[in-house]
């Protein structure tokens, strides 16, 4: 692969940057990304509407995973991150497991099932999410969970993952749409 090529693929994986876990929140900056985590499954609706069977089972850039799995990963992955942020609400940093995303999106549930079951399973989770998060205090978001592989982080890293992921998903539709001409 030419050195060229490095920016453009870089670009169709990562459309919104890579995640930056050591970026600091303010405490307004903390709520703009509730705000935005609250509106992420009317994103994710609003990037597949109109589309056919055959677009959702096209992969949003060569070798990643079709519309269809996007779709469905978004809330595996925040079901994930909403026990995630309970377990360090409610036990000493808490060790969590982590899952073979490649693997969940490859499963029957992923291939089989509507996508609109998974868009509302999103809203009812996002619900839940958004009254979790308001509730928190300043302390509440410092509170910390290990990750096997990141080490620790404060649940405020936590969401601001989830912020990034939900804009980061959106983005590989929105960007396969613009670039296949879908509207």
């Amino acid at each position: 692969m030419s050195n060229a090529a490095i920016p453009e693929l870089e670009q169709l994986r990562f459309p919104v940057g890579r995640f930056d876990p050591n970026t600091s929140l303010t405490s307004h900056q903390r709520g703009q990304a509730i705000d935005s985590i609250a509106g992420t499954p009317a994103r994710m609706r609003a990037a597949i509407d109109g589309l056919d069977d055959r677009q959702l089972e096209t992969p949003y850039r060569d070798g990643g995973w079709t519309v269809r799995q996007v779709v469905h990963h978004v809330p595996d992955s925040h079901m994930n991150l909403y026990i995630r942020c309970k377990l360090a609400l409610t036990e000493d940093v808490p060790l969590i497991k982590t899952y073979d995303e490649a693997a969940w999106v490859g499963l029957a549930d992923s291939r089989d099932t509507p996508i609109d079951v998974s868009l509302m399973l999103l809203e009812a989770l996002h619900s839940r999410l958004d009254i979790l998060l308001r509730s928190l205090s300043d302390d509440d978001f410092r509170r910390r969970l290990t990750h096997p592989e990141w080490g620790e982080w404060e649940l405020v890293t936590m969401v601001r993952l989830c912020e990034w992921h939900g804009r980061h998903h959106t983005a590989h539709i929105t960007a396969l749409r613009q670039r296949m001409g879908w509207h």
